[in-house]
């Protein structure tokens, strides 16, 4: 396993929130699928989804339409030291950065991405960084037991680690949670779970919709 296959987002209403993702954020199942589940699950689900984007327009242009489209804001887009971005919820319960690292428009303002990174909570950054460096992935970037990336794979997202209470405070959310994590990943290594209860499954062809 090199990469991750796929993300499944596990929502109330899969319909609503495969209408959410393709029209407001541009996403379609080669990114992100979405399938009916009624676990329980409460506060922080420990961990977020971002977007990665060239330029503060773009940025404000995603968080837009995902507002009109029933999301809501939990941190507004605005600049910081790093670059612009802002943090919504979708209807769904998912946290969702939008950002970039640019702080002015170069350019035509579209709902265009670069990247799509999904980042896991972790306990144990050490254990979690070893698991997954014997499951196969290659450590992109490392910056101690704060944050690690993995290097980008054939798959349309990256996987990078976070510490769940820094994960949290970035996203602007308590870091308390119980139940599902609402996330299935899947990959060639699968199926397994991870240290923090994130479980993994065999790669499987594109049957869900978003």
């Amino acid at each position: 396993m090199n990469s991750i296959d796929s993300v499944t987002l596990e929502v109330a209403d899969a319909t609503a929130a495969a209408r959410f993702y393709s029209t407001a954020l541009g996403l379609d199942p080669s990114h992100v699928r979405v399938r009916a589940s009624e676990a329980p699950t409460a506060g922080f689900r420990g961990f977020t989804l971002s977007l990665v984007v060239s330029q503060p327009g773009n940025v404000d242009a995603l968080v837009g339409a995902a507002l009109e489209a029933g999301a809501t804001a939990v941190r507004p887009a605005s600049k910081s030291l790093w670059g612009y971005g802002g943090v919504i919820e979708a209807p769904d319960g998912t946290i969702w950065k939008i950002a970039t690292s640019k702080k002015k428009d170069t350019g035509r303002v579209t709902r265009d991405f670069d990247e799509l990174v999904l980042l896991l909570g972790v306990e144990d950054m050490k254990a979690s960084k070893q698991f997954y460096v014997g499951r196969g992935l290659t450590v992109g970037r490392s910056f101690g037991g704060k944050y690690v990336e993995f290097a980008a794979g054939s798959g349309p997202v990256k996987l990078a680690l976070y510490k769940r209470g820094a994960l949290a405070k970035d996203a602007g959310v308590p870091a308390d949670g119980t139940g599902s994590h609402r996330l299935v990943l899947a990959g060639a290594g699968g199926p397994f779970s991870d240290p923090d209860g994130f479980v993994w499954e065999a790669a499987a062809p594109l049957t869900a919709t978003v």
